[in-house]
């Protein structure tokens, strides 16, 4: 059996903490030219609690993951996989609807 890196294992704690259905949580780990690359996948009901009010939650996680990153003299960066079916893409063009509505009632 193969041990999980650091990396990873600080980052799957954290969300299962954070998320309210924690068996759906996955993190992937890809070594490339540019660093460690760990993508996050959680329920799309999540997606919400992991991003935080203006990203707030995501850049934290982006910051821890930095700091171990540079403890293990590592680059590591988090992408967090939009759910298939896009839950946000329908909130993106909702807004677009509102922005051009409020736009014709400018004087």
């Amino acid at each position: 059996m193969t041990e999980i890196p650091t990396d990873q294992q600080i980052l799957e704690l954290i969300i299962k903490a954070i998320v309210n259905n924690p068996e759906a949580v996955k993190v992937e780990r890809k070594i490339d030219e540019m660093g460690v690359l760990l993508s996050l996948k959680v329920d799309p009901q999540d997606m919400a609690q992991i991003i935080g009010r203006q990203g707030a939650t995501a850049k934290a996680l982006r910051t821890i993951l930095k700091v171990v990153g540079a403890k293990n003299r590592a680059r590591v960066n988090l992408k967090i996989e939009e759910p298939p079916g896009g839950a946000f893409k329908e909130n993106r063009e909702a807004d677009k609807v509102a922005d051009n509505l409020v736009e014709d009632l400018k004087f």
